[in-house]
């Protein structure tokens, strides 16, 4: 086909479909702003529902985009887009000028940034942490206090900075409960005395063998869930981490010290993808997400000919699902350069 693709963005998203351009003949060039490729499945340990090890899943986008007719170009972002012709030219921040005949974009998602929760003391206190934090410690084998010390009380929140009107997120990430569930576990596992709680609103499991993950991590590991949303996060005079909770189905409030707390981030349009839209004309949704041009037959087609999305840079999905519509890009942009052809 000889067809020029740009893909910006080498998470999950962009390796598939990059890696399945080059394999059909298109002539491609994968942008990535950081200098290493893999985007967020490298910020995770054991991945669910299996706990199988990130590094497999890096291993296998690795090979998608070891292809002769892909380049790969990391460290730099794409800061404008242009159409000239019915040909894309496409600006680097270090002064490139990409041509394409036709652009992926999959620019993914970032983690909400828990410090704009003040409530619940990230970036204030040692001992409250980051659901990517926790992934971290897991890679590294322990599971410690800021001052050393194991852990014996812990708790988990969900739904920070998803389903929260206050910070412009209304929307469910999806995967938050999913991952509460399988770090629970893994503390469990890793501190088999500690108690491990769960702070959510309603647990959302809707994903192939997440039901029964969530059974598992009551009825082997006996990880403790209460429903409520947590109000406030304070420390007492020894270092420890005082929760103040109403748990709605008791329908009483709880004061509860423990020894770390994790706060479950969401899903949030990237800045880099943000960026993109700002600079390209390109719409977002109520989301903030890239508004995809159908919800039913066009999620990887943007409004504009020639542009696709593929992945999280969307809506957020867990990495089966990004796999899959990035393939699905793949497929739209193969119909549309054929279209060229013709």
């Amino acid at each position: 086909m000889g067809r020029r693709v740009v893909v910006i963005g080498a998470g999950a998203a962009g390796m598939e479909a990059a890696g399945q351009l080059a394999k059909a003949g298109c002539s491609v060039t994968l942008v990535e702003k950081e200098e290493e490729t893999g985007g967020n499945v490298r910020n995770w340990y054991h991945l669910f529902p299996d706990h199988r090890d990130s590094k497999e899943v890096i291993s296998y986008l690795d090979s998608r985009v070891a292809h002769k007719n892909l380049t790969l170009i990391t460290g730099t972002t794409v800061e404008d887009m242009e159409q000239d012709h019915g040909q894309f030219i496409l600006k680097t921040g270090d002064g490139m000028a990409l041509e394409a005949d036709a652009v992926v974009v999959s620019t993914g998602f970032d983690l909400f940034r828990s410090e704009r929760k003040e409530e619940y003391g990230y970036g204030i206190y040692d001992n409250v942490i980051s659901s990517a934090d926790l992934e971290k410690m897991f890679r590294k084998g322990e599971v410690l206090r800021h001052d050393g010390e194991i852990p014996r009380r812990i708790g988990l929140v969900h739904c920070v900075g998803s389903r929260d009107e206050k910070v412009g997120n209304p929307y469910c990430s999806k995967l938050c409960c999913v991952t509460a569930v399988k770090q629970a576990m893994e503390l469990k596992k890793k501190l088999n005395t500690a108690r491990v709680f769960c702070f959510y609103m309603d647990m959302r499991m809707g994903g192939a063998l997440y039901e029964e993950l969530y059974r598992e991590s009551q009825e082997k590991y006996g990880i403790n869930y209460i429903r409520g949303k947590v109000s406030e996060v304070s420390e007492n005079f020894d270092n420890r981490l005082v929760v103040k909770v109403e748990d709605t189905l008791a329908g009483r409030p709880l004061k509860m010290e423990l020894d770390m707390l994790v706060l479950m981030a969401g899903m949030e349009m990237s800045e880099s993808g943000a960026r993109l839209a700002r600079a390209a004309g390109l719409k977002t949704g109520e989301n903030k997400f890239f508004a995809i041009a159908d919800h039913h037959f066009g999620s990887n087609k943007s409004e504009l000919n020639g542009i696709f999305y593929a992945g999280t840079c969307t809506m957020p999905m867990n990495i089966t699902e990004t796999i899959s519509h990035a393939r699905a890009a793949v497929a739209d942009v193969l119909d549309y350069l054929n279209t060229l052809s013709g």
